[in-house]
């Protein structure tokens, strides 16, 4: 069997910037075990898998199958404008875990429409996970919960900037995923983040869309905005901008690149 493979660079206009994506677009849909052997192959931190027939789209890391993937549908989306396997004045909805996704096609740039997390603010911090993270708790403005993943605002851009998290340690203890955001110190970046995720295999996430819509709902109450700039500060970095639509949904909007086009012999 013979199938089509793409890596798709989401969340910048530049190759070898943002956050590498695979993409395996398919007539019918595949076994999963299947979808998971090719995202290991691939190793990027997600790949995404759309069958046509259904328009049933899934993402998997190289360790495991996600609910949303922010920069995967954008990979995706980017893949069927490009080969006009869809006609850029019509949405297209993807059946997903999270649910619809709807997409739009704009002239320069690529519109999500995801839902928003509730943010849990009802715990206690997670001290061992801060000493693992290279936080120290008098840094930290605000902790929070969503999807099961940890949410940390610090005191300043710099000290987001300058993590150097201990993954090894942080293997050994409970956890999913790690935001840790600060406000932008310079327009017209609202606010900057980093993500991290070793427990599903990826250390540092170049640019996490899913983890934008926490961001979105957070920072948007927050600055008491409806539009933001973002910018995600891993070592490849890249933009996300943000509306907030109301009815927790948020609109997440980037661009894509094409740079790697070729089969897979199975």
């Amino acid at each position: 069997m013979e199938l089509s493979i793409y890596q798709v660079d989401s969340f910048t206009q530049e190759a070898f910037k943002g956050n590498p994506a695979g993409v395996c677009i398919t007539e019918h849909g595949i076994d999963a075990s299947l979808m998971m052997s090719i995202a290991a192959e691939m190793a990027v931190s997600e790949t995404a898998f759309l069958s046509l027939n259904d328009m049933k789209l899934r993402w998997f890391t190289p360790k495991t199958e996600v609910k949303l993937c922010g920069h995967g549908t954008l990979a995706v989306a980017h893949i069927l404008k490009e080969n006009y396997l869809v006609t850029s004045d019509e949405p297209v909805t993807f059946e997903t875990l999270s649910g619809p996704l709807t997409v739009n096609f704009q002239p320069t740039c690529i519109e999500m429409n995801f839902p928003t997390p509730r943010l849990n603010f009802e715990l206690e911090i997670n001290l061992e996970l801060l000493r693992l993270m290279g936080i120290k708790p008098e840094q930290v403005i605000s902790y929070c919960r969503f999807d099961e993943k940890d949410f940390i605002e610090v005191e300043n851009e710099q000290i987001v900037l300058s993590l150097a998290p201990n993954f090894d340690g942080l293997k050994q203890v409970t956890g999913r995923g790690v935001v840790v955001t600060a406000i932008a110190s310079d327009k017209p970046v609202d606010f900057v983040s980093r993500y991290f995720a070793p427990w599903v295999g990826i250390n540092e996430d170049p640019v996490t869309g899913s983890a934008h819509c926490a961001l979105a709902a957070y920072w948007g109450d927050k600055l008491g905005l409806h539009k933001l700039k973002a910018y995600q500060a891993s070592e490849r970095g890249g933009c996300v901008e943000i509306e907030l639509l109301g009815n927790h949904r948020v609109k997440l909007i980037g661009t894509a690149v094409t740079v790697l086009k070729g089969v897979l012999c199975i």
